[in-house]
């Protein structure tokens, strides 16, 4: 049966966009379909110890939906919760196809209609659905396989090596002596989770990173919530949270030293003068060159202080029977290696994309708005910020969505696509940060532009701006 929408994805952003049709176009048909068996996305494919959010819930949560629960930092069952109950307020359940992955795109231009090729990862089984608009909110990582480095003499090792996007929750890490390498988000939520119940865990990283305590519990927020109705006090302490992190992210742009002095003098309060801050905790870029770690309460701190864990900031030479030789010549023996090396890239979920039954290079196109593609007829994408939380923009993005149709509806269009009007438009990368995951993905992702609205400029009160008040029609798009 022919959709209006089909939306790729049952995790945050798309079971946010379905929300957002059932509450503004409640004429659009639409279907969810999802390669997994359960929604929820990333926070039901990760099963390794603490796995949390690292933005905090009021503005990582939706803005038609309130946060009420006291943490600020969830857990991945109570984000998992909180899906679920959006899915059933919202009657987005019944929508969604399990078991649904995309294998290929073809977008006819003479009946306005996209044909998806969808196979059942379990049974093989081919199946094929029609819709006139896609909503890709897929995620932009390999749900299949994390990134693991070639680490040289692997096979030597012993012990168990495992990576946190394939954690067996069978593992008994118990009394263990564990080595977790990385120093990202995974890594500082695995470590001081673990720490109480293994012998000894290391965090082995060759570069620090920038690390910052902040409360698990907001006490503006709690006296809102006391005080207002949920909703008004959702919206503030929203605001207030989404004004604070833009604050903290252009400070650090704009006074990368200034900013450095202050986050390592945070550390030093955490950790206390036995502990020194080189070479372990002070980076040799500036803040936010790449993403920032938050740990509530300050827990990666509190397990290191304990002297349950320790970090060691070295490059691995080879691994041997019992553990890691170091270049530096030193040996750090364990039971258990965790590899939380990162993400693999993977856009739009590895399916292919046509247009007539011609291949459509999306390395080749420049993104509009950050939410379509150019050159590519009725196909938006869901994605979010890397500076602050990945909800902001994919809300404002569905904002959006629901204007555009709403427009399309009252001018009988069927189609709509964004196309390159400017001269000399210069090409920047997708995303502006200085992680190996988006190195190692720059020859696979579409481009930026360097001026407006080909250029992403993270800013969550220039996107409300863009993609809430300003209109809809606009000479670079083409409706049709």
């Amino acid at each position: 049966m022919k959709q209006d929408i089909i939306i790729i994805g049952a995790g945050l952003s798309g079971i946010g966009a379905a929300c957002h049709l059932e509450r503004k176009n409640k004429n659009k048909k639409y279907l969810i379909l999802e390669a997994r068996e359960e929604l929820g996305g990333t926070w039901s494919l990760f099963k390794y110890p603490g796995i949390r959010s690292d933005s905090d819930m009021y503005t990582f949560g939706y803005s038609f939906k309130t946060w009420d629960d006291d943490k600020s930092f969830a857990d991945a069952p109570s984000i998992l919760r909180y899906l679920n109950q959006a899915s059933e307020e919202f009657n987005v359940k019944d929508k969604i196809v399990y078991h649904q992955k995309v294998i290929s795109y073809n977008f006819d231009t003479k009946d306005n209609l996209w044909t998806l090729k969808v196979i059942n990862p379990t049974t093989q089984e081919e199946s094929y659905y029609s819709s006139q608009f896609i909503f890709n909110a897929s995620g932009y990582y390999n749900y299949d396989h994390g990134y693991t480095p070639e680490f040289k003499g692997l096979e030597n090792f012993k012990g168990t090596f495992i990576h946190p996007q394939k954690w067996n929750t069978n593992l008994n890490y118990k009394d263990k002596k564990v080595v977790v390498i990385g120093s990202g988000a995974t890594a500082v939520t695995i470590v001081p989770k673990i720490a109480e119940d293994v012998s000894k865990v290391t965090m082995l990283q060759r570069t620090p990173t920038y690390i910052a305590a902040l409360p698990n519990k907001d006490k503006i927020a709690k006296f809102l919530k006391f005080i207002l109705p949920s909703k008004i006090a959702h919206t503030l302490v929203r605001v207030k949270n989404i004004l604070a992190d833009m604050l903290f992210y252009n400070l650090c742009r704009k006074f990368p030293k200034t900013m450095k002095k202050f986050i390592l003098k945070g550390i030093k309060k955490e950790l206390g003068n036995e502990f020194p801050l080189e070479p372990h905790f002070s980076p040799n870029y500036r803040p936010w060159d790449q993403r920032f770690c938050l740990v509530p309460d300050g827990d990666f701190f509190k397990a290191i202080k304990k002297g349950k864990a320790d970090v060691i900031t070295d490059s691995i030479d080879v691994f041997i029977e019992n553990g890691i030789l170091l270049k530096s010549g030193k040996i750090i023996e364990a039971d258990i290696i965790i590899s939380a090396t990162g993400l693999k890239l993977l856009p739009f979920g590895g399916a292919k994309i046509s247009l007539n039954n011609t291949p459509f290079d999306i390395t080749k196109q420049f993104i509009y708005k950050g939410l379509m593609l150019s050159e590519l007829p009725n196909f938006l994408v869901f994605a979010g910020y890397t500076n602050a939380s990945w909800t902001l923009k994919s809300d404002l993005t569905s904002e959006y969505i629901s204007r555009l149709l709403k427009y399309l509806d009252k001018n009988n269009y069927n189609a709509v696509y964004a196309k390159v009007i400017e001269e000399n438009l210069g090409e920047l990368p997708l995303i502006d940060l200085d992680s190996g995951y988006i190195h190692r993905a720059k020859d696979i992702l579409p481009k930026q532009g360097d001026q407006f609205p080909w250029r992403l400029y993270q800013n969550y009160i220039l996107d409300f701006k863009a993609l809430r008040i300003d209109s809809v029609k606009d000479k670079r798009l083409q409706f049709r």
